[in-house]
């Protein structure tokens, strides 16, 4: 059996986010993957250039990244209670694609910020701006990095053995939702 394609998304579009570390330390704990990145660098939303222009590229192509993957892994910072207006902004450019590349996929949710409750609320959200799309996603166990710049080693792993025994958890929960 080959590798699962995993794509992973950070909410993030920072180099050096946390949440980016966090999806590196998931796939990472995940075992033998073929992994892609998402680019969610992308136009904002609006219709008026939707009705003009149609789709553009890199909406497609991260929509056909979803359709593609066994599985996706987010990570989302919060802002303001909120996850990233960039991954709002994907979601919804994502749901005007012909396809419907959410519909049953595997979804494992992440977070890490700078708060003490380490981006629990931008899950909750998380969560709730994905019921339309039908994904599977998985429910327990969360992970919510807390002060996350102060949570990784040099190398970019995880310092936390319980952060780290979650994730894996999480990533162990992922697998099997997979092979469901």
């Amino acid at each position: 059996m080959s590798d699962p394609k995993i794509l992973t998304i950070s909410g993030s579009l920072r180099a050096g986010a946390t949440n980016r570390k966090l999806l590196a330390e998931a796939t990472r704990l995940f075992g033998p993957a073929e992994v892609t990145e998402a680019d969610l660098n992308l136009p904002l939303y609006d219709g008026d250039d939707e009705q003009a222009s149609g789709i553009p590229a890199a909406v497609q192509t991260l929509a056909d990244q979803i359709g593609a993957a066994d599985a996706v892994i987010i990570s989302t910072p919060e802002y303001n209670g909120a996850p990233s207006g960039v991954l709002k902004n994907a979601l919804d450019w994502v749901s005007r694609t012909s396809n419907k590349p959410w519909q049953d996929k595997p979804v494992a949710i992440m977070s890490a910020a700078a708060g003490r409750a380490g981006g629990e609320k931008s899950q909750m959200l998380l969560r709730t701006f994905l019921v339309p799309f039908q994904p599977r996603v998985l429910t327990a166990p969360q992970v919510h990095l807390a002060a996350s710049h102060s949570e990784f080693d040099e190398g970019g792993r995880l310092l936390s053995e319980l952060y780290t025994e979650t994730l894996e958890a999480l990533m162990t929960a992922l697998r099997a939702e997979i092979a469901r």
